[in-house]
């Protein structure tokens, strides 16, 4: 569990929708003076949560990038999961659910598979529906901001500062688009999609060169590049990253890879 104001980033899921032995599906956790959010909820990212003694119980709210399920497949799950356990019956704070429009359909059509009564829970549970450069509180005192990105119809970057001007982008999914390096413009941390080494076969993802492009324009203090493919499995990342002299520090996600945003 995290007990400290400093904010803090951790792996859940670095992998695709593609079952992996090391990478589970998408999912993050941020930890904010405000309290805690998790970016995007994977299947698996329910079970990571605990796997890393997060305090998932008293989660503070979700960001849903979009709507494939490799990124939203958990939320039902997860709720169908703190409606009856034992470590969230007492609990009073909301839970607050943030994504694009269709949102509240999407989590809608999950609860009538089986009259499961989601959203009826020991506690409250609010979904908000974000528009693109809207800004909002994502958290009391916790500043956030979405960005359209070319990948699905719905599908949203975000950008987060804390009360300490401690500054966050979370690109999920999204195809080569030069707004995102003005959008995470000089961010303490940058967490960028890199689904393929090169020579990708969609348009709606990045390869290493576009995202180390987006980088030089952007110019994070850090960045982790994630979503990574099977095909990452036989690619050497230091190597092949350093050939594009990086002028800041690019971490390989990793599941489990925990570091502070400094």
């Amino acid at each position: 569990m995290l007990n400290d104001k400093r904010m803090k980033f951790i792996v859940l899921g670095s992998g695709t929708a593609i079952p992996h032995a090391q990478r589970s599906s998408s999912g993050f956790w941020l930890e904010t003076s405000g309290g805690s959010i998790l970016l995007d909820c994977s299947a698996s990212a329910v079970h990571r949560m605990a796997q890393e003694n997060l305090d998932w119980a008293n989660l503070d709210a979700v960001w849903i990038s979009h709507f494939h399920l490799d990124h939203c497949g958990g939320v039902a799950p997860f709720l169908f999961g703190t409606k009856y356990a034992p470590q969230t019956q007492n609990r009073k704070k909301p839970l607050r659910i943030f994504g694009a429009k269709g949102l509240k359909n999407l989590i809608d059509s999950f609860d009538k598979t089986n009259d499961y009564d989601l959203l009826k829970q020991p506690f409250p549970v609010e979904i908000i529906e974000v528009e693109p450069l809207e800004k909002f509180e994502i958290l009391p005192q916790i500043k956030a901001v979405a960005l359209d990105t070319p990948h699905t119809l719905e599908s949203l970057a975000i950008h987060i500062r804390d009360v300490d001007d401690k500054t966050f982008v979370y690109t999920s999914d999204t195809g080569f688009d030069k707004s995102l390096g003005s959008f995470a413009g000089s961010v303490d941390l940058l967490v960028m999609e890199c689904s393929f080494f090169k020579t990708k076969p969609v348009e709606t993802h990045l390869e290493l060169i576009e995202a180390m492009h987006l980088a030089r324009y952007a110019k994070p203090k850090r960045m982790i590049l994630t979503h990574l493919y099977p095909e990452w499995d036989a690619i050497d990342f230091r190597i092949e990253v350093a050939k594009f002299s990086p002028f800041c520090e690019v971490i390989e996600a990793r599941d489990g890879l925990s570091l502070e945003i400094i």
